[in-house]
């Protein structure tokens, strides 16, 4: 059994039988063997201070210009089940109309995601003990898991006034209806109706997830982005 299998094994079995003191100097042998020791708030204000730094830094960089749409890994394509519409205005020589769609969707994006640190920080404030300790000793992207599962639904709700406001700023909006409608004209294929708001809102809220994930995983692997005492003794030297 390795050290990762004996530690979830702690963790489980320690919940009922041992007080988080006990199960947090297991892990501590496991997590950071050069620094013993750890205590629960350690646990809590590194895991925090990991999540305040991640999140911080991802939402700067997808929210600043070009932040979606200058990244290949997360810029927003059109809607997957509405390519044939791509597709079929370029092939009548509209592809700056494709083109168009396609910058203001990512903008529209970009926009949004200002928003996502005070939605964040709120969640990081509320953060137990209970999962600090385990998020310590989780997999590489535990954090982001944690944040994905407690703030999307409200990412959500906040995105999406937001991105329809600015899809309607930056008239993507009316680019996306002229562009629906320009297909829709052609004859003998399948009428599409797209919900542009909602789907650039769920793609906005997965590209900053993955742009955390990378962060955290940094975090996690790389000693150099332990910039403060606190992230060292969690994560080690």
């Amino acid at each position: 059994m390795n050290k990762k299998h004996i530690l979830l094994l702690i963790l489980f079995l320690g919940f009922t039988f041992i007080s988080r003191g006990q199960i947090l100097n297991e892990a501590s042998k496991l997590i950071a063997p050069a620094n013993q020791g750890l205590t629960e708030k350690d646990a809590v204000n590194g895991i925090k201070e990991a999540l305040v730094k991640g999140t911080g830094k991802s939402v700067n960089l997808v929210s600043k210009v070009d932040g979606y749409f200058g990244n290949s890994e997360i810029k927003i394509p059109f809607p997957e089940n509405a390519r044939m519409i791509e597709s079929k205005l370029r092939a009548m020589g509209l592809g700056k109309q494709a083109d168009d769609v396609i910058l203001s969707i990512n903008r529209a994006a970009e926009d949004a995601a200002k928003e996502a640190e005070t939605i964040f920080v709120t969640a990081i404030h509320n953060l137990s003990i209970a999962d600090a300790i385990q998020l310590v000793s989780g997999k590489n992207d535990a954090c982001t898991q944690y944040l994905s599962k407690t703030t999307t639904p409200e990412l959500k709700t906040k995105f999406s006034p937001i991105i329809k406001a600015s899809l309607d700023k930056v008239n993507a909006t009316l680019i996306w209806e002229d562009a629906v409608k320009t297909y829709n004209q052609i004859p003998f294929i399948k009428k599409q109706n797209q919900d542009l708001t909602e789907y650039v809102t769920d793609k906005a809220i997965n590209g900053l997830f993955i742009m955390i994930a990378k962060e955290e995983l940094m975090i996690r692997k790389n000693p150099v982005e332990r910039t403060t005492e606190i992230l060292k003794k969690v994560f080690g030297n």
